[in-house]
């Protein structure tokens, strides 16, 4: 693989970026043990790839992640683009305590991820999840004092409602919104996506392949079993919605098979041949799956193919919610 990813703007905010991100998050935790060598040698091959932008967040391994994160890019920051997030608060001992966009707290987690990355700056800083309890022009306000003090270039939101993201553009200008979307999570069709259109904002994907599932990783609930995996307690990942779902796997497979491409690659392809103003950022802890998914970028789709794809899986085709009761509760906020 010689030729880099092209690139794309999110949005209207001059933020130009990999047309294919990295997300960091499975490297540390949620998916069972992770190798920190490996990791690192996933993100410099990245870099390599022209696959630049980078995905992480604070509370991924309670901090752990933005170190690795920090130790990887120690000799090659101005190679990338780099995004956390914050406001999903964690204990030491990795219970949830909620969600705070307190603007105390704002630029107490900022200057915390700072440490814990190694940099200067931030270059997309992201609310992780909206805080019910604080109006957003507050939190926002203090992203941009982030701006001003130099600590943040660009600001995003993750997973905030229509209202909220106008809400909050009002205040300070929003470079992304970062929510899940995938062959088998279109719900951001509705709402989300045109009102990102409207005001300017990128998008950005997260789990553009259902967590593995629609590149053909599982065959049954018992490959998650194992420990640190937190699929296993997704509703979409148990018994009966698994094996429910286990047909859009197959269907993805047989398409792929017409394209000459892995399942993973037709799914990410479908994600970017969604618009030019969307980012997915697939998450891997392997050389091989990382070339895998830079190389999706290739795939074309003639408009036929698009919709005919589109008929196939509409939204609400998977069985089950996205996440557990309590982490639904925080979406759309």
């Amino acid at each position: 693989m010689s030729a880099l990813l092209s690139r794309r703007q999110l949005g209207r905010s001059g933020l130009t970026v990999s047309a294919v991100g990295l997300g960091c998050m499975g490297m540390s935790e949620f998916y069972g043990a992770g190798n920190d060598q490996e990791s690192i040698r996933v993100i410099h091959r990245s870099i390599e790839l022209g696959c630049d932008f980078l995905d992480t967040a604070d509370m991924y391994g309670i901090g752990a992640n933005e170190r690795l994160v920090g130790r990887a890019l120690a000799d090659r920051r101005d190679r990338v683009i780099l995004a956390t997030k914050f406001g999903n608060v964690r204990g030491e001992d990795g219970s949830f305590k909620g969600v705070d966009g307190r603007p105390e707290y704002v630029k107490a987690a900022c200057d915390a991820s700072l440490r814990r990355l190694g940099v200067s700056m931030i270059d997309l800083y992201y609310q992780h999840r909206v805080d019910r309890q604080v109006p957003i022009e507050d939190t926002v306000g203090a992203m941009a004092e982030l701006v001003k003090a130099g600590k943040v270039r660009y600001l995003g939101l993750s997973e905030a409602s229509p209202a909220t993201i106008r809400r909050a553009a009002q205040v300070h200008p929003i470079a992304a919104l970062q929510t899940e979307y995938s062959l088998w999570s279109r719900e951001p069709e509705e709402e989300i996506l045109p009102t990102c259109r409207e005001l300017g904002i990128g998008f950005v994907a997260y789990s553009p392949l259902g967590r593995g599932f629609l590149a053909g990783d599982f065959k049954t609930p018992e490959d998650l079993k194992k420990a640190g995996d937190n699929r296993q307690n997704f509703p979409r990942f148990q018994e009966e919605n698994f094996f429910r779902n286990i047909p859009i796997v197959d269907k993805v497979r047989q398409l792929a098979q017409k394209k000459n491409c892995t399942p993973a690659q037709f799914a990410l392809a479908w994600v970017l041949r969604r618009g030019r103003d969307i980012v997915p950022i697939p998450g891997t802890r392997h050389v091989k799956y990382l070339e895998e998914n830079v190389a999706a970028a290739e795939i074309g789709f003639s408009a036929d193919e698009i919709k005919e794809i589109d008929a196939m899986f509409p939204e609400g085709v998977a069985s089950g919610n996205r996440y557990y009761d309590r982490a639904m509760g925080a979406l759309n906020g």
